[in-house]
C-alpha cells in the first residue's frame, strides 16, 4: 500500500486524481485542503479528509505522518508554500514529491507561443521558478510537473518532455495532467528527480486554440 498526501486536494487537477485513485486500490489517499466542503461532489470514500493550510506547519507534520508521497496542487505564494513543504518533508522523513508549477519557468517554450506565454503570464513565473530549484536543490526524489494551458477536455492524451528540452504544444487537458501524476504514484520512480512538461500532442501553434 502506497499512502499519498494530496495538498490543495480540491484543486482542478487533484480533483481529477483523486477520481483516478478510486481504480487504484493499492494508493490510500489523504486529502488536505482548507476547506473540505469543496469535495461535496467527489466520491472520497475510502480516503482521509484532513481540514488545513499548507502554511500551517504544525498541521502539515501531522498530515505527512506515515505517508509515503506528497502531492502537491497548489496556487497563491507557491515558492514560500514550496519551502514548507520541503521543510516539513524533511523532518518527518518522507522523500517523494510531486510538486505542480507551470511552464515557461526554464525559458524552455521557443517561438511565437514562447512570448506569447510570458506576455500573459510572465509575471506569475518566477515564483514557480524558485518553487522549482529549491525543490531540484532540496535532495528529495521529486518530479515537478510543468504543464501546457489547461482546458477541461475529457480526454487523456498528453506527451512529454524533459528539463532542458523545448516545450511542445500550446495545450493540455487537466484530465491528462491528472493522469500523468497518477501514474507517477502508480511508479514512483518515473521521472524521478525530473522536470517534466506536458502538453498534448499536435497542438503546437503560436497560442492555444481556445484563445
Amino acid at each position: 500500500m502506497t499512502n499519498v498526501l494530496i495538498l490543495g486536494a480540491s484543486g482542478q487537477i487533484a480533483r481529477h486524481v483523486i477520481s483516478f485513485l478510486h481504480d487504484h486500490p493499492s494508493i490510500r489517499a489523504t486529502l488536505f485542503l482548507r476547506d473540505a466542503g469543496k469535495l461535496g461532489d467527489l466520491d472520497i470514500s475510502g480516503m482521509r479528509v484532513i481540514e488545513g493550510d499548507v502554511a500551517d506547519r504544525a498541521a502539515l507534520a501531522e498530515a505527512m505522518a506515515g505517508q509515503d508521497i506528497v502531492y502537491a496542487n497548489l496556487a497563491g505564494p507557491v515558492d514560500a508554500l514550496a519551502r514548507t513543504i520541503v521543510e516539513v518533508m524533511k523532518e518527518t522523513g518522507v522523500k517523494r514529491l510531486i510538486f505542480i508549477t507551470t511552464l515557461g519557468i526554464y525559458d524552455e517554450v521557443p517561438g511565437a507561443f514562447g512570448a506569447w506565454n510570458n506576455a500573459m503570464i510572465g509575471e506569475d513565473i518566477p515564483p514557480y521558478r524558485r518553487a522549482a530549484d529549491l525543490i531540484e536543490g532540496s535532495g528529495l526524489d521529486y518530479t515537478i510537473v510543468r504543464p501546457a494551458w489547461l482546458t477541461d477536455a475529457d480526454e487523456v492524451s498528453y506527451e512529454t518532455t524533459q528539463k532542458g528540452e523545448a516545450f511542445k504544444g500550446t495545450e493540455v487537458s487537466r484530465r491528462s495532467v491528472a493522469a500523468f501524476v497518477v501514474s507517477v504514484l502508480e511508479n514512483p520512480t518515473l521521472a524521478s528527480r525530473g522536470s517534466v512538461g506536458v502538453d498534448k500532442p499536435g497542438t503546437e501553434g503560436d497560442k492555444p486554440a481556445f484563445y
